[in-house]
């Protein structure tokens, strides 16, 4: 029995030699993992790099919007393994701002070093800026006019008739404190120096940074209408021509006046208005050779000269034989 028992503790006591042996590998093994682990993530080169964070804002309700201008991106001095860093500059990393429960007003967002989802491994040193104010506003519609923008005069003789907007309005969305600052929109200057005809231009519109922050760049289409400056003249002496006679004849009067409408230029570059125009009267089918009283039917102008007739007088001319007219005088004669 007693050589038994010192066999059964031999065996005992190798056996727990074996377990210490194993823990013991076990240790060392873990100690030079540990190891290998501080040689990569500590003990590795250290980098200290500065780079741009975006801010991201989330969940914003649909009937709110940030008014105000404020910095999109937030500058963070930062230190890590250089393997970290390296794999860092491929991962698009974001300040995330969750405005679900923004109400209109001013909110500030502080800028903190746990605020942003670096991996592990990485110190934030410095951060900036520290706060970001957002204004909050009610998100509106507006159709706002636009207005044209003229100086200038045209040439000599044309004066401007008409300006068209295409389009005349235009629907902005945007912070209600922005749109309810604005009851219209107004073009760059649209200078008129020296035209002397009709024009459609591309005009872009003169937008404060408020505005053109939240529509950008736009143009619009501007039809420029320019006439001849007329002038209301009365023409004297304008011969009467008779048109389809069978007998010569002549009217009595032989001249009417015509007041007219003429282009300022026309008037300073014709010498004689009689010129400008023609009367005419029609003899077809008429009595004659007896006396006529015919209306002044056909008064007309050049084809070039833009000229319009607003009045006649007289109105009607007698037409008279011309043959009638020696008899009778030839009568007179013997007579005396």
């Amino acid at each position: 029995m007693e050589k038994l028992a010192r066999f059964n503790k031999g065996r005992l006591n190798d056996f727990f030699t074996r377990i210490r042996l194993k823990e013991w590998a076990l240790k060392v093994l873990s100690l030079c993992l540990a190891v290998f682990l501080w040689y990569f993530v500590v003990g590795e080169d250290q980098v200290d790099i500065n780079i741009s964070v975006p801010i991201e804002a989330l969940n914003l309700p649909a009937d709110l919007v940030i008014s105000n201008q404020y910095k999109k991106d937030i500058e963070v001095s930062i230190r890590g393994p250089r393997s970290i860093i390296q794999e860092l500059r491929n991962q698009n990393i974001t300040r995330p701002v969750d405005l679900s429960k923004a109400v209109p007003g001013t909110m500030v967002i502080k800028n903190e070093a746990d605020s942003i989802p670096f991996p592990n491994g990485i110190t934030v040193l410095r951060l900036q800026p520290a706060n970001t104010t957002l204004l909050i506003d009610k998100l509106i519609q507006k159709d706002l006019p636009i207005h044209p923008v003229i100086e200038g005069e045209p040439m000599a003789g044309y004066t401007l008739t008409g300006v068209k907007l295409n389009p005349e309005t235009l629907m902005v969305s945007g912070p209600k404190n922005i749109l309810d600052a604005h009851l219209a929109l107004k073009t760059y200057v649209i200078n008129l120096d020296g035209l002397s005809h009709s024009t459609t231009l591309q005009v872009q519109l003169n937008l404060t940074p408020e505005m053109l922050n939240l529509i950008g760049a736009t143009i619009v289409s501007v039809e420029i209408t320019v006439a001849e400056r007329m002038l209301k003249k009365t023409v004297r002496g304008i011969p009467v021509n008779v048109r389809d006679a069978d007998v010569p004849v002549k009217t009595i009067p032989g001249t009417v006046a015509v007041e007219a409408e003429i282009p300022e230029n026309l008037i300073r570059d014709t010498p004689e208005l009689v010129m400008l125009c023609r009367a005419s009267v029609g003899a077809k089918d008429l009595q004659l050779p007896k006396q006529v009283k015919v209306n002044v039917t056909g008064v007309s102008v050049p084809n070039h000269a833009p000229v319009k007739i607003i009045a006649i007088d007289p109105e009607t001319v007698f037409l008279q034989p011309q043959q009638t007219q020696l008899k009778n005088s030839n009568k007179k004669k013997s007579n005396n």
